[in-house]
């Protein structure tokens, strides 16, 4: 499948919209269509992005969603009922106490679709760090060498994910913890990939899932561990720029506006 690479000028789909919205085209849409796996993703705390989000799954009327957010024994509970009442969403995800932005943010895309099944594949903070003494092979199980996790990645790409990783905690991490890093990383997209082909086998597709643009680029995320398991998986990867930027390959890119955050690097600011 041909992707393209977007860099400062991502592509807009958007126009006759109220400032700062961003909407679906027909032709996006149908590309979606043509895939079995549909990877939407977000800046977490971008309303913009989830938006799209909501309005991607109203379309494609998926059969299963698969979310980042929840672990799987969360989103085997969420039925069309619980999905359609906002605190009962809420108490069922333990949201509040979750560290994702607020349920709101999310809210349209669980209701664009209640009836889908739900799946999730969120790798917990005590996993994650196990992960540390382990590896992700051997936390993520039998299946390991089936998504290409008892591999190690090419020195360009692990120098690559080592600087991004860096980058990501405002250069402040020690350089002993960056491979265990990218460790974790590996196994959310593998544990995301392995979800998603559950719903596949169970529902028959198509599947759309909610997660973060690192996850869904074509390039090192999901689709990556989605083609090493089953060979011919038709993906679709959406990636959701803020101000024209974002790294990584997609199939296509949506730019939206800069969401308002405090500087995430502001606590790790040296004294003069």
């Amino acid at each position: 499948m041909t992707r393209f690479l977007f860099a400062l000028g991502a592509m807009l789909v958007a126009c006759a919209a109220p400032a700062g919205a961003v909407s679906l085209s027909d032709a996006l849409v149908d590309r979606m269509r043509g895939a079995q796996v549909v990877l939407l993703g977000e800046v977490h705390d971008n309303p913009a992005h989830h938006r799209v989000q909501a309005a991607a799954v109203a379309a494609l009327a998926p059969r299963a969603v698969v979310w980042e957010m929840l672990t799987a024994p969360v989103a085997a509970q969420l039925t069309a009922e619980v999905i359609a009442d906002p605190a009962a969403l809420a108490e069922v995800t333990d949201w509040d106490t979750s560290g994702w932005p607020p349920l709101e943010l999310y809210l349209p895309v669980f209701q664009a679709a209640p009836g889908a099944a739900q799946f999730g594949a969120l790798v917990p903070r005590s996993a994650a760090r196990a992960v540390m003494a382990t590896g992700a092979a051997e936390h993520f199980g039998e299946d390991a060498a089936r998504y290409g996790l008892t591999e190690p990645l090419p020195e360009d790409e692990q120098a690559a994910r080592e600087a991004d990783q860096l980058a990501a905690h405002c250069d402040a991490m020690p350089p002993e913890m960056l491979p265990m890093m990218v460790e974790i990383q590996r196994l959310r997209d593998a544990e995301l990939a392995r979800a998603v082909l559950r719903a596949l086998e169970q529902t028959g597709g198509p599947v759309a899932v909610i997660t973060g643009n690192g996850h869904a680029r074509a390039d090192r995320g999901v689709p990556v561990y989605l083609q090493r398991a089953v060979p011919g998986v038709v993906v679709f990867a959406l990636g959701q720029s803020e101000g024209g930027q974002i790294s990584g390959l997609f199939d296509a890119v949506l730019d939206g506006p800069v969401t308002e955050r405090p500087d995430p690097c502001a606590g790790f600011a040296k004294p003069d």
